[in-house]
């Protein structure tokens, strides 16, 4: 276990979306940070077959770049009628033939593959999202946070905050989707509180709890 000595990072993504969610984390800690987006970083072929192989893919190649300690993001959506599909590939499934991501479309792939599984009823529709946090820096070392929420597939699409696939999960114990949530009230964490909901505020307390809590 490493602590994170510098308030100076990078967000390793090229992701608009996560970006700004993980920005909305770590803003009030005091960090200045920079996305790869931003440094024109070269995307890294994303060659894992689990999120935690790909969160640190990205992570080492933004640290190593940059010469600073690097924060990246590999999440998705896990629908057990699917198989785990799309998983580790939820973004891929989002790619249109000239190389953009249309989400809607996306989702709209995601109930298709639902009907022709069967899964048509609420029960049958069990999903979850995960996230995953890598921490690296540039000798090599990493840190690596993984982060879990249970829901289902609601059809059809509700909401329109968020991005990717949120306006069709629904977590557990909620009557809304992360795409009709506040970011506040999607990641239902800050520094000092107990509990988190998203994902990636889970992923995110792991992270502050291991490398930035004395």
């Amino acid at each position: 276990m490493r602590k994170l000595e510098t308030k100076t990072i990078v967000v390793a993504s090229h992701n608009a979306g996560k970006i700004r969610e993980i920005r909305d984390l770590i803003g009030p800690l005091g960090f200045t940070a920079k996305s790869a987006a931003e440094l024109d970083f070269v995307e890294p072929d994303e060659t894992g077959t689990t999120f935690e192989e790909n969160a640190t893919i990205k992570a080492l190649a933004s640290a190593n770049v940059s010469g600073l300690p690097a924060l990246s993001d590999d999440s998705g959506l896990v629908i057990d009628a699917l198989g785990g599909a799309p998983g580790v590939y939820t973004a891929n499934w989002a790619e249109t033939a000239d190389g953009v991501r249309d989400f809607q479309m996306a989702m709209w792939k995601v109930e298709a593959a639902l009907k022709d599984a069967g899964a048509t009823e609420t029960q049958a529709r069990t999903a979850r999202f995960v996230s995953v946090l890598c921490l690296a820096w540039p000798d090599g070392h990493t840190e690596v946070f993984r982060g879990e929420v249970e829901g289902t597939v609601a059809w059809p699409p509700r909401g329109t905050q968020g991005f990717g696939y949120d306006p069709i999960f629904q977590p557990q114990g909620y009557d809304t989707t992360f795409g009709e949530m506040s970011a506040e009230e999607k990641h239902g964490w800050k520094l000092g509180d107990p509990q988190a909901l998203s994902h990636r505020a889970r992923a995110f307390k792991l992270f502050v709890e291991t490398c930035l809590e004395a």
